[in-house]
C-alpha cells in the first residue's frame, strides 16, 4: 500500500504508549493498531483530528505516500518534475 502510517514515530517522539494513545482518542487499542499497522482501509477525518489533537502534529506528521514497486533506475513522476 502506497499510504504508510507514520504514528509510531509520533508516539516515540512523544514518549506516548499506543494505549494512552487511544484512550485520549477514544477508540480502541485494536482499531488503532488497526490504523498503526497499516491495515486499515479508511481512516475518519474526525478520529484523524483527534490523533493530531493529542500528539500535537500535523496529518502530514502521520502519513506519507510511498510509489508501489517503482523499477530500479526508473525516474518517478516527482523527480521528473523538480527540473
Amino acid at each position: 500500500m502506497p499510504i504508510v502510517v507514520d504514528i509510531d514515530v509520533m508516539l516515540a517522539r512523544r514518549k506516548m504508549a499506543v494505549g494512552t494513545l487511544a484512550e485520549r482518542v477514544g477508540i480502541t487499542p485494536a482499531n488503532l493498531a488497526v490504523l498503526k499497522n497499516g491495515r486499515a482501509r479508511a481512516v475518519r477525518f474526525a478520529t484523524l483530528e483527534a490523533i493530531c489533537e493529542v500528539l500535537d502534529c500535523q496529518p502530514g506528521d502521520l502519513l506519507r505516500w510511498e510509489p508501489d514497486d517503482v523499477p530500479v533506475g526508473a525516474a518517478t513522476p516527482s523527480a521528473s518534475r523538480r527540473g
